[in-house]
């Protein structure tokens, strides 16, 4: 069975490539050209789709929308800057602290924000 990470990896560098496409031969590339709030919105729908889907145990429903989710969120994140290992990394950082079936916890607060500051400043750093 594949690796879900090289997945999102071959998948992130394939939707980096798609960018630079004309918007009329490439989905991808179109969404690029909307915009964030229209790759967002796609995300939501397709995390709406899964969830309901689940509610109603479609099995292969379920798997075919995480897929279209997938792709959204990882249009999102080349968009945003972010790559498949910083969420990988971030990831084994909460297994580390929580467990792997565990989230962070919502009281984390400024705990979260000092955690968060890197980031933003890599982000500045990439500007």
């Amino acid at each position: 069975m594949p690796n879900m990470a090289d997945s999102l990896d071959r998948l992130f560098a394939a939707v980096v490539e798609a960018r630079k496409r004309s918007p009329e031969a490439s989905r991808t590339s179109k969404l690029f050209h909307d915009g964030v709030q229209k790759m967002a919105k796609k995300l939501v729908e397709e995390a709406t789709e899964v969830g309901l889907d689940a509610v109603q145990k479609k099995r292969e429903s379920v798997i075919l929308e995480s897929a279209d989710m997938l792709y959204h969120l990882v249009v999102v994140w080349a968009e945003c800057g972010v790559t498949p290992d910083e969420v990988m990394g971030e990831i084994d950082r909460r297994e580390r602290l929580y467990g792997i079936a565990e989230k962070l916890p919502k009281q984390a607060g400024a705990a979260q924000m000092r955690r968060m500051t890197p980031f933003a400043h890599r982000r500045k750093a990439a500007s």
